[in-house]
């Protein structure tokens, strides 16, 4: 198993708008094409305004086939479409997590 972990950093005013925007047009298609969403959270302290969520995987051959199909969807399409109209996007991480033996998501 190995886990995604995307940070985005949003304009501090935008928050609000990208969650709203995110959960009425992205969270169902994400949760259907890519599975096991694991957390899915916002910063209370430190840098704000960033959303962290976190998808778990068999295998990087199973995300890739998963993120395709995703891309396929017309939803998708729909809701990177919106994405950009908001404008509340600053910047993209993307991490691959592999847990240790020990981890409780191993």
């Amino acid at each position: 198993m190995i886990y995604e972990m995307r940070t985005y950093a949003l304009k501090p005013t935008r928050l609000a708008d990208w969650l709203a925007l995110y959960k009425s047009h992205a969270l169902a298609v994400q949760q259907e094409h890519l599975g096991k969403l694991v957390g899915f959270f916002t910063t209370e302290f430190g840098t704000t305004s960033q959303v962290v969520h976190i998808w778990a995987y068999e295998s990087l051959d199973d995300r890739a086939a998963r993120r395709t199909r995703m891309a396929a969807d017309p939803r998708w399409a729909e809701f990177s479409v919106r994405n950009k109209e908001l404008d509340a996007l600053l910047e993209l991480k993307s991490s691959i997590l592999k847990p240790t033996d020990f981890s409780p998501l191993a």
